[in-house]
């Protein structure tokens, strides 16, 4: 049989071995940049490509052209400048997208 006081300090250092974890384990659930840079990478790769963008872009700038110009030369000059401008606007989503994944998970608010 124990004693009061043996249960009493069995308690105590059950309690001191869980505080002296929790710091640990809090420390082996932070990423690392190089998690951040996969995750991050996996984001911006959801987020589309430069290419369909500019397909995309294309296809809208052909119509309007179509439908302001009426012709062919219309047509043909605003798939062009459809197709730049959705290109870069992809470009620059899908960098938007990767900066904030990173930020976000070097901040800790991402769960693996």
């Amino acid at each position: 049989m124990e004693n009061k006081h043996g249960k009493y300090h069995m308690k105590r250092y059950v309690l001191l071995g869980a505080l002296l974890a929790l710091p640990l384990t809090a420390f082996a659930a932070t990423p690392s940049p190089a998690d951040c840079q996969a995750y991050a990478k996996r984001v911006e790769m959801d987020a589309g490509s430069t290419a369909g963008g500019a397909g995309r872009g294309a296809l809208r700038g052909a119509a309007f052209g179509a439908i302001v110009g009426g012709d062919s030369k219309s047509t043909g000059r605003g798939a062009a400048l459809g197709m730049v401008v959705g290109g870069a606007r992809s470009s620059s989503a899908q960098s938007s997208a990767y900066k904030n994944a990173y930020d976000s998970c070097m901040a800790g608010r991402v769960q693996f």
